[in-house]
């Protein structure tokens, strides 16, 4: 659905394809062979987006939009590690914001690293690392599609903060990475990646500067500049997820009111990827 001139529609025509992503050659340790990318071109957001821990009502979201500088959200889909209830996120609600002319970018927050600080309840270990990335992607891709977001979409891992320099920490979670993808492209979707520009996307970049392939085509990075532009201050080799494949979370932890209605959002610049909603 064609959005105000302020929050462009999503758009997949011309897209080039990802430059540090899951194609082609043998991946590390156990993980799956890369699977070919969807055929499927994704539909891609620029613009302003915001991200909160539990969905917006719909009528929150109806009186933000329009009012406020956004014309995307991003909404945890599932995920064992999944932090914070959804009450309002069905099949319903996503196609009715999105009628409404929000683009929605989903998030799924997967197994953590073994070398993490947390009480989160499913972890990553060496062993399972490659089993547990591809079930957990079949259950990203089960989520998204029972929401009404189909083949084309992006779904994004939340991997959060871990030390990068642990070298057998970091292999585990590359593991569980490339399974995790592999999974996505197996049905038809695109693998984004959320991340912390000093660890979790810090460990993507080092990975694909190391020619590891079946990496995210999308790279959502967590640095809180204050700059809401996704090229300028990139903290990664400039090639890496050029073009539309790339999301910066720039501030978080904002209160904001539109139309009424006051939230406590994180901000997002955009020039990536989103669901397809069917």
């Amino acid at each position: 659905m064609a959005a105000s001139s302020s929050h462009p529609a999503p758009s997949s025509a011309s897209v080039p394809a990802p430059t540090a992503g899951g194609q082609g050659a043998v991946p590390v340790n156990n993980a799956p062979a890369p699977a070919p990318a969807p055929a499927r071109g994704p539909a891609v957001f620029t613009g302003k987006a915001f991200d909160t821990c539990t969905a917006p009502s719909s009528a929150a979201m109806q009186a933000w939009h329009g009012q406020s500088p956004y014309g995307a959200a991003a909404v945890y889909i599932g995920g064992q590690n999944r932090g914070c209830s959804q009450p309002n996120l069905t099949s319903s609600w996503v196609h009715t914001v999105h009628a409404a002319g929000w683009q929605l970018i989903p998030l799924y927050v997967g197994a953590q690293p073994p070398c993490q600080t947390s009480g989160n309840p499913e972890r990553i270990t060496a062993a399972n690392a490659a089993s547990l990335g591809s079930s957990d992607g079949a259950d990203a891709v089960a989520h998204a599609a029972a929401l009404g977001m189909g083949p084309g979409s992006a779904v994004y891992l939340d991997m959060e903060a871990y030390d990068a320099s642990d070298g057998a920490c970091s292999g585990a979670v590359l593991t569980y990475v490339q399974a995790w993808d592999a999974a996505l492209h197996a049905h038809g979707y695109w693998a984004g990646f959320y991340g912390f520009s000093k660890s979790s996307a810090l460990a993507m970049s080092q990975a694909a500067s190391s020619g590891a392939t079946g990496l995210p085509d999308a790279l959502w990075y967590a640095l809180y500049d204050g700059a809401a532009d996704t090229s300028s201050g990139f903290p990664f080799p400039a090639g890496q997820w050029s073009g539309p494949w790339r999301g910066h979370q720039y501030a978080v932890d904002q209160q904001e009111s539109y139309g009424g209605v006051s939230l406590t959002v994180d901000h997002d610049a955009w020039n990536g990827p989103v669901a397809v909603i069917s």
